[in-house]
């Protein structure tokens, strides 16, 4: 590292430059950059979170919306699954973007300062802010889902397209769910991770990660609890379908793939470098 260090300094002033600004982010620095985003989340009002959260719900609905439009429009052509996927990506543009609370970000946003800085207190901060935001997500997704369903609010040619959505998520039973909700997971907690580094290309990052999370069929808990919501509105779908087949497990499974897999994976590469700098 000194030798490194050596180089860089010998170097003139604009290369130093050049070279600075093509470099690489230490992990343990993209490490902090994430604890101190999620100290801040920790620390915001319920009021705060709950309006953030319910705008998330609604505008994340937005995938669910056109992905039934791009399917209604390519039929049934062999790209349509290409295509239609493309349009899943438009809520989650709209939310991350617009910085506004979605659940599956937190598993990692609000777990970083808890495994840096362990305390019980902190823990009940992290469930406070994952049930406040859970809760105002699906809040959000009902009434976009409502929305959906009014007869006045879209044509009949998109609430059959909607109809068909609605039906494939319908079809999978609890455990395909938590399953599929894991890789979901693991690439949202992906995308945290690298947003300090992609702070000029976010927006085509964003559209690629999501784009394969609706290419790979995986499950979202907060967009599929919109299409659930829709069915059950409609009455294709019980609230058992929703709360058991759908909700839980997906929810479960994306905590797994966030949390569980990737978080502490991730942790436990930089928790040397964290621990050597703290001394």
């Amino acid at each position: 590292m000194k030798e490194h260090d050596d180089f860089v300094k010998e170097l003139p002033h604009e290369e130093q430059k050049i070279l600075r600004e093509h470099e690489m982010m230490a992990p343990h620095m993209l490490f902090k950059i994430i604890r101190q985003e999620g100290e801040e989340e920790l620390r915001r009002p319920f009021r705060a979170l709950a309006f953030s959260a319910l705008a998330a719900g609604i505008f994340v609905s937005f995938s669910f919306f056109f992905r039934a439009v791009f399917h209604l429009h390519m039929g049934d052509s062999q790209f349509e699954p290409l295509v239609s996927s493309l349009g899943y990506t438009t809520g989650f543009l709209i939310v991350i973007l617009g910085r506004m609370q979605l659940f599956t970000e937190n598993p990692i946003t609000t777990m970083v300062p808890l495994l840096s800085d362990w305390s019980f207190e902190k823990f009940l901060k992290v469930i406070r802010l994952w049930s406040i935001v859970f809760f105002f997500n699906i809040v959000g997704t009902a009434l976009a889902a409502a929305f959906m369903s009014c007869d006045y609010a879209v044509s009949p040619e998109i609430s059959g397209a909607l109809h068909e959505i609605a039906a494939h998520i319908m079809r999978l039973p609890a455990i395909d769910n938590l399953v599929r909700g894991i890789p979901a997971g693991i690439i949202i907690a992906t995308l945290v991770w690298i947003a300090p580094q992609t702070k000029y290309f976010r927006f085509l990052t964003i559209l690629v990660f999501i784009y394969f999370i609706a290419l790979g069929d995986f499950a979202h808990v907060v967009v599929g609890s919109c299409e659930m919501a829709f069915a059950v509105i409609d009455g294709d779908a019980d609230f058992a379908d929703y709360f058991f087949r759908f909700l839980i497990p997906t929810g479960i499974g994306n905590v797994i793939g966030g949390t569980g897999i990737f978080t502490l994976l991730i942790y436990n590469q930089v928790r040397t470098e964290i621990n050597s700098h703290k001394k």
